[in-house]
């Protein structure tokens, strides 16, 4: 065998050699068969978390939380701790969610409120927003059926002839959070309907004062939404915008019938 003919043997072997221990590297070959790796512990501690999603101003009860394992290292101190209150039925005992806690969310003291506490009412308001109260009857309320945290829209009802008399109507607030009927704010669920006197309403200042306003002009009604129902949905599905309003002009012996539209603002 000549000499080059050994050397390329030589270094095909090495070539081979390399790619046998890399290979191992690779594949976990450099551990001894049978050891495994030590198990990383990780310190937790039991924090109170929401067992399903929780409505703003729904009474929170045992049956709606739980017990979950939280990294210690991230507990905020805001968490409601098992080391420091082992017993759930006495920390949400008394108390409703004045905002939304999804499934799996930590309660804390910014997300439930005492209901006897004083100014639970402020408490349940979002930042910003202001709760205005307007007189209603079964007849304004959608027949009793709207209930705190409900979602209402506003609507004006204005004469706009004396001969013949014309009304007219049109929506000035849409998807307004009920916050109270009465002094109820919160939902009962065996409570079907309310006859109430008053509704409060959540509202950014300048539809407060445009509500204010609007109720000295004419008269305010609620009209109730659908469940999960947007504003954008409810937009986009009225072409005309604000050229959908009605107007009942009143007729002799109280009959009625349908007239033109009530122009928008700016029309």
């Amino acid at each position: 065998m000549n000499r080059s003919r050994v050397i390329i043997l030589a270094l095909a072997a090495l070539a081979a050699g390399a790619a046998a221990l890399l290979a191992r590297g690779f594949l976990g070959g450099g551990t001894e068969p049978g050891k495994a790796m030590p198990a990383v512990s990780l310190a937790t501690v039991g924090v109170l978390v929401a067992s399903s999603n929780i409505e703003p101003g729904r009474p929170v009860t045992p049956d709606l939380v739980k017990w979950q394992p939280w990294p210690k290292s991230t507990v905020d101190s805001t968490f409601i701790t098992e080391d420091a209150n082992p017993h759930p039925e006495q920390v949400v005992k008394g108390t409703v969610s004045r905002a939304p806690i999804l499934a799996g969310e930590p309660l804390t003291n910014t997300k439930i409120v005492h209901s006897d506490a004083a100014g639970v009412m402020a408490a349940m308001l979002s930042p910003g927003m202001r709760a205005v109260s307007i007189p209603i009857t079964t007849e304004s309320g959608a027949g009793g059926f709207i209930l705190p945290n409900d979602r209402v829209d506003v609507l004006l009802t204005v004469q706009v002839s004396e001969s013949p008399k014309v009304f007219a109507s049109r929506a000035i607030l849409h998807d307004v959070r009920v916050l109270a009927v009465d002094q109820t704010y919160t939902q009962d669920k065996d409570q079907k309907t309310v006859l109430a006197k008053t509704a409060t309403l959540e509202l950014a200042p300048h539809q407060a004062e445009m509500l204010d306003g609007a109720a000295a002009t004419g008269a305010v009604s609620l009209t109730l939404r659908p469940l999960g129902e947007t504003v954008t949905a409810d937009l986009n599905s009225d072409s005309k915008k604000h050229k959908d309003t009605g107007v009942v002009a009143v007729i002799r012996y109280g009959m009625a019938r349908a007239g033109g539209s009530v122009p928008g603002k700016g029309e």
